[in-house]
């Protein structure tokens, strides 16, 4: 290749905010300058400052300055659709969408990508599993690129103690495509003077996964790690675990341990009592367990995650632990002898103070807080800032956390147990009729997640579910009964507002859900005080 034939070498770091995409740009240039190359580097920094979306743009002229003849590359400040020589991301989904932009070709583009994920607000907002299928965008990066090479850095930069963008630069060095040595790259993160040896190991161990091939083309286990389950089960008590099929031990040891932290071991009992009437039930409906005890597994799930409701002692339990604290300085990468301050903001309402009341007072103090609001007041509210990093803020999180013996007396508690033992009769009775039918009613556990206002919708949803389809109407049979209960639980978790519920309720020959009354505040026009 001549000076007059070459043309820039082209590459685009796709990264999140706060993953160091601003500092991979800057090494990359020192290092072309450092190797005698002529480089460019501009970006387009996203909307957040941490998470959102960044981009930074590199071009290097691969002829050294020195055999130029004073002649100066011409490069560009953005990347051209379909010119891209080397794509570079943090992300799997950030990757394929740059890829739906066009950046990449089939014939030209090498491809390093992680298989980690960062869940999107789209995805979070879904009601029901919004994820994208991490095999589905590892199949349009394959489709997409000339070459790719596809391994999770977030668990490459966690294992050698560095930082994401010390992969990343060891993963463009293993690609081999641009002019530089590894001595220049090394030298590079050497004279960053910050955190020297973990970037060389990060480096390093990027280097050998990408130049000798060693790349999975798995999705990453971000969210479902393979080597969890046995260990639940290991966490189930001896007596529990004879009682129940090896099939149901991981999950059961999972919500055992939950309620047992959340509360205490009498409380973990009742879950335990609770899933034996549920084995029993899914053992009638089938006896030689054939579907592998699914029923019973789900139920465990939802079940241990709806009896460890949240609650303002659950929320100062979590916020004072070691653990956050912990987690807290690892974040924001404090040294051993800097000092960190915590505030939790808080604005407990009056929902969440009467929950740990008796049925009568709270029954009085909502009922006061409501003809408030009907009187056109707005909701009363406590807003708290605490300082959790000091002794009087730690210890009254500390005091609102030993509170949790109080929660058995609560309002709140009570009107949880018996919606709870609702559902699990629906589940046994279901279950005993036909398989399937006890397994779709045990799915729709799923829908009572959140808190506050979503969560009153999961569980009115729910009860609907279950007064008009599960336990009543007329069907042509179990089988027909479960189809529509699993269409109501799909609509229910695909439109928040209700109204694709409603409107496979009464296709179903159901009621749909009735119209609760909100309270309207009219605000009033101040009169103008000028002449």
């Amino acid at each position: 290749m001549t000076q007059d034939t070459a043309r820039p070498i082209t590459l685009l770091i796709c990264a999140l905010g706060g993953e160091g995409g601003g500092v991979l740009a800057e090494w990359l240039v020192e290092t072309a300058t450092r190797s005698g190359y002529s480089a460019q580097s501009t970006s387009i920094p996203g909307v957040a400052q941490r998470t959102g979306s960044t981009t930074y743009y590199f071009e290097v002229f691969p002829v050294p300055v020195a055999e130029l003849g004073g002649r100066k590359p011409v490069f560009s400040l953005y990347p051209v659709p379909g010119a891209l020589d080397v794509l570079v991301s943090s992300e799997l989904l950030e990757t394929v969408r740059h890829i739906g932009n066009g950046m990449t070709s089939a014939n030209r583009t090498f491809v390093v990508t992680s298989s980690s994920r960062t869940l999107t607000t789209a995805e979070k907002l879904q009601l029901a599993d919004g994820r994208a299928s991490s095999g589905e965008l590892l199949k349009v990066v394959r489709q997409y690129s000339q070459s790719a090479r596809i391994f999770d850095m977030s668990a490459v930069a966690q294992e050698t103690g560095t930082v994401l963008s010390a992969v990343l630069f060891g993963a463009i060095a293993g690609s081999g495509i641009l002019p530089f040595s590894r001595t220049a790259y090394e030298q590079t993160i050497r004279q960053s003077g910050r955190g020297v040896e973990p970037s060389l190991r990060g480096f390093t161990r990027a280097i050998e996964i990408v130049a000798q091939g060693l790349a999975t083309q798995r999705p990453a286990s971000s969210f479902a790690p393979t080597n969890v389950a046995p260990t639940l089960a290991a966490a189930l008590p001896a007596d529990l675990a004879g009682a129940f099929p090896p099939p149901t031990h991981a999950m059961l040891g999972a919500g055992h341990a939950r309620l047992l932290e959340y509360q205490d071991s009498d409380y973990a009992g009742l879950y335990a009592q609770r899933m034996k009437r549920v084995l029993e039930a899914e053992r009638t409906g089938d006896p030689s367990g054939e579907q592998g005890f699914a029923t019973t597994s789900e139920t465990a799930r939802y079940l241990a995650l709806w009896m460890a409701f949240d609650d303002i002692v659950r929320v100062a339990d979590l916020k004072c632990r070691a653990s956050r604290f912990a987690r807290v300085r690892q974040e924001v990468k404090a040294a051993d002898e800097e000092l960190v301050r915590i505030y939790d903001h808080f604005k407990p309402g009056v929902p969440e103070l009467a929950a740990l009341l008796p049925r009568t007072w709270a029954r009085a103090l909502v009922g006061w807080d409501r003809r408030r609001q009907q009187s056109g007041k707005t909701a009363l509210a406590l807003p708290l800032k605490i300082g959790v990093h000091t002794l009087s803020g730690f210890l009254a999180l500390r005091f609102l956390a030993s509170l949790k013996w109080l929660r058995r007396h609560g309002s709140r508690f009570a009107q949880e147990q018996a919606m709870i033992e609702r559902w699990l009769a629906a589940v046994e009775q279901g279950a005993r009729n036909q398989w399937q039918l006890g397994h779709e009613i045990a799915l729709c556990g799923r829908l009572v997640k959140g808190y506050g206002s979503t969560n009153d919708r999961g569980k009115d949803n729910l009860l609907h579910v279950l007064d008009h389809l599960a336990m009543g109407g007329q069907w042509n049979g179990p089988q027909a009964r479960a189809e529509a209960i699993r269409a109501a639980r799909v609509a229910a978790l695909a439109d928040d507002a209700g109204k694709e519920l409603d409107k496979t309720l009464v296709r179903h020959g159901a009621a749909p859900l009735p119209v609760k009354a909100q309270t309207i505040l009219w605000v009033k026009k101040r009169r103008s005080t000028s002449a």
